[in-house]
Formats: C-alpha cells, sequence, structure tokens
C-alpha cells in the first residue's frame, strides 16, 4: 500500500490516503453482498406463501435458518480469517455466497428452499466477517479508525436502497425469477471484484499459540461483547416487531417503508460526521453519545404513541446507532492483536447477533403475554441497563487493555 499521498491535513500533519483504491474495491464488494441478500429478503415470506403455500410458521421457521448458520459460522470465520491468506479466504467466501442464488432457482419443494437459505448463512456469515477485515488491512493506519466508521456506510446504503427496489421490482414484473437472477449477477460482479483486491503482505506472527479460545473469540474484550449485546437486544426487538407494533398501535399500515428509509438515513448520516472523531480517537465518547441518543429514541417509541414520535424515534435510534457501533468495532479492534482482526470482527457480529437473537424470542414472547407497549418498555429497561453499563464499567475497562499496536 504505497498510496500515501497527502490528501487533508490533521493541523500540521499531513494524512495518508483514506479512499485508495483497494479501499474503493473492498467498499464496493460489501455494498454488492448487501444488496444482492436484501433485494430478496423483504419478499421471500411473499414467495414461500405463493410457490409452496408455507403457513407464516413455516415461514418464519424456514427463514431464521440462515441466522442460525450465520451465528454458528462466525468464530470459525475470524480464525480461518486470521490464519491462513485473506484474500483467498474472501474470494471462496464470496464465490460461494454467489452460488447459493442459483440454489433459489433451481429450488423445487419447501424442504430445498429451506436447505439453500439456511446453507446460504454460512458464505454471508463468513462473507462479511472476511471483507470487514480485509477493509482494516487496506486502510493506512494512521485513518483505520476513520475508515472503519466509512465502511459501514456501504451495507447501511445497500440496506436502504435493496429492499425498496426488490418490491418495486415485484410489483412491476411479478416474477420472482428476476429477481434471483438479479441478486445472482450482482453477487457475481461483487465476486470479481474481490478478485481484484491487492492486500499487503502479512508477516507470519512469531510466538502465535496454535490454539486457544482467543482464535474464535475475543476473549479480551468480553466485556465489550456483553455490552453490544443489550444493544443488539434491542435492536432485534424493534426490527422484527415495528411493523406490527405501528399497525396495532397507532393505526400506521403503509409508514413502515418510510420508517426504515429514516432509520437508514439517520445511519448514514451519523457514520458520514462521525468518522472524523474516530480518527482523532474519541471511540469512548462516540459511544457514549451514541448509546444517550439511540436510548432517547428508544424511549420516546415506547413512551409516546403517535405517529410523530414513530418517525421521530427511527432518526433518532439511527443516529444512535451510527455513532456507537463504529466505535465499538473500533473498540473490540483496539484490545486485538493486529494478528486478532479477523476474530475481532466475529466477535462483535456475534455479540450483536446473539443480542438480536434474544430480542427477537423474548420480544415476540412478551408480546404474546403482554403486549407490543410492554415490549418496549423492555426495549427501552434494556438500552438503559446497556447505557449505564457502558458508562461506569466498559469504559474504563477498554481504556485499561487497549493495545497501542492498532
Amino acid at each position: 500500500m504505497k498510496e500515501m499521498a497527502n490528501e487533508v491535513t490533521d493541523g500540521d500533519k499531513p494524512l495518508e490516503i483514506l479512499w485508495n483504491s483497494q479501499y474503493k474495491k473492498v467498499m464496493l464488494c460489501n455494498f454488492l453482498l448487501f444488496f444482492a441478500f436484501y433485494l430478496l429478503t423483504p419478499l421471500l415470506p411473499i414467495y414461500l406463501d405463493e410457490a409452496f403455500h408455507a403457513d407464516k410458521d413455516m415461514i418464519g421457521l424456514v427463514l431464521s435458518g440462515y441466522v442460525v448458520a450465520t451465528l454458528v459460522v462466525r468464530p470459525f470465520s475470524g480464525f480461518v480469517v486470521d490464519t491462513f491468506d485473506r484474500k483467498t479466504v474472501l474470494m471462496l467466501c464470496f464465490f460461494f455466497f454467489f452460488i447459493c442464488f442459483a440454489g433459489y432457482l433451481g429450488a423445487a419443494s419447501l424442504l430445498m428452499f429451506a436447505i439453500v437459505r439456511t446453507m446460504h448463512g454460512i458464505p454471508f456469515g463468513s462473507t462479511t466477517v472476511a471483507n470487514s477485515t480485509v477493509a482494516i488491512d487496506v486502510l493506512p493506519s494512521s485513518r483505520r479508525s476513520e475508515g472503519i466508521g466509512y465502511y459501514g456506510l456501504s451495507n447501511n446504503l445497500a440496506m436502504a436502497i435493496a429492499p425498496s427496489a426488490g418490491i418495486y421490482i415485484y410489483h412491476a414484473t411479478n416474477n420472482f425469477s428476476l429477481l434471483f437472477w438479479l441478486s445472482l449477477l450482482l453477487a457475481f460482479i461483487g465476486f470479481l471484484c474481490s478478485m481484484s483486491v491487492k492486500l499487503p503482505k502479512r508477516e507470519p506472527v512469531v510466538g502465535k499459540p496454535k490454539m486457544s479460545l482467543d482464535h474464535f473469540f475475543l476473549t479480551r474484550g468480553w466485556l465489550l461483547a456483553v455490552n453490544i449485546c443489550f444493544f443488539g437486544v434491542c435492536w432485534g426487538v424493534m426490527s422484527n416487531y415495528v411493523a406490527l407494533y405501528g399497525q396495532q398501535e397507532l393505526g400506521i399500515t403503509d409508514g413502515t417503508g418510510i420508517f426504515f428509509m429514516i432509520l437508514s438515513a439517520g445511519l448514514f448520516t451519523s457514520r458520514l460526521f462521525g468518522a472524523k472523531s474516530l480518527r482523532q480517537g474519541k471511540m469512548t465518547r462516540n459511544a457514549a453519545a451514541g448509546t444517550l441518543i439511540s436510548l432517547a429514541g428508544y424511549s420516546l417509541f415506547a413512551f409516546v404513541a403517535a405517529p410523530w414520535s414513530f418517525y421521530l424515534s427511527a432518526l433518532l435510534i439511527g443516529l444512535g446507532n451510527g455513532q456507537m457501533y463504529p466505535a465499538f468495532l473500533n473498540m473490540f479492534i483496539k484490545v486485538a492483536r493486529h494478528d486478532q482482526r479477523g476474530t475481532a470482527n466475529s466477535s462483535i457480529l456475534i455479540s450483536w447477533d446473539l443480542g438480536m437473537g434474544f430480542g427477537i424470542l423474548l420480544g415476540g414472547v412478551i408480546a404474546e403475554n403482554a403486549g407490543f407497549v410492554s415490549a418496549f418498555h423492555f426495549v427501552a429497561l434494556m438500552q438503559a441497563i446497556g447505557v449505564v453499563v457502558f458508562l461506569f464499567r466498559t469504559r474504563r475497562f477498554y481504556e485499561l487493555r487497549r493495545l497501542d499496536e492498532n
């Protein structure tokens, strides 16, 4: 990585180029990965109902398979990315991610579709870990924290656009095969892009233990992982039950798309303007601000039942999570050795996914027995606990364990 020209200055100190060609390629790979995947996501329940006449319970079971597969594969993904050639790992993961879309076209039964969907979670989970780790490798060290903050913009943008694009194409054509082919094509372009990425040479790590728990989970960051779980619980409940809550409690039947567009706008804006402070090393400040803004959003959502609060809370939750998540990712990386970047990436994803899984489960149980209002009161409580843990324990935990080498 020799692209070291001065693009901007920080005081009297020249800064290395952030938007180098390899970083742009990795960002494009990430965008195509998420766009191809989320182009189909909102339409698969409709497809299962129309093609296989599956009931709601069966649809939920079929579609949850990829979440389980993703969660299982991520610890091993971090180990593989840290152990073997990262470009080769990225290319192989992206290739299998691309091939799985062909499986949807060939699945002639509900069982076959369920198998394909579950198997798709394996390359999806491993590719997200591999690609984000490669992004860290191609960033200049002086701007790594800032670059990590910008990196998430690519998947935020894809997740904001892809579902709406998929729904529009489906309503215009009423053709699921076209959508499967389009996702297949986009994933193939992403695979080709991954092939063109050039990585700096990695020196072998001397004295690295052959086998330890740290190969699969970043034990040095255990409290960071616990803390991020609380925020994952909140996101899991909100993202899965907001449509039903809006419909049943507020009478909003067609506003879920607007809610998520506002949410995505908040995420995008927050990441865009929070990157500079990450470059300046203000991880804990960004994280604290993000968790508090999110708490305001979740509290507004839970305790004020009105259309205006419904949409304003989406903006606040987006702004808060856009500040909080990149800061936590940077903190995970800062407490890891340079040869544990893959493990650091997989660890935060595992923690977030675990939180989301518990959130989906507990939110459903509470909503079934006490109603959606109680479920979102629970969300506000979990966010508040997460904020308290961060401010009074996790922040100091991070400062004591951070490593200068990253």
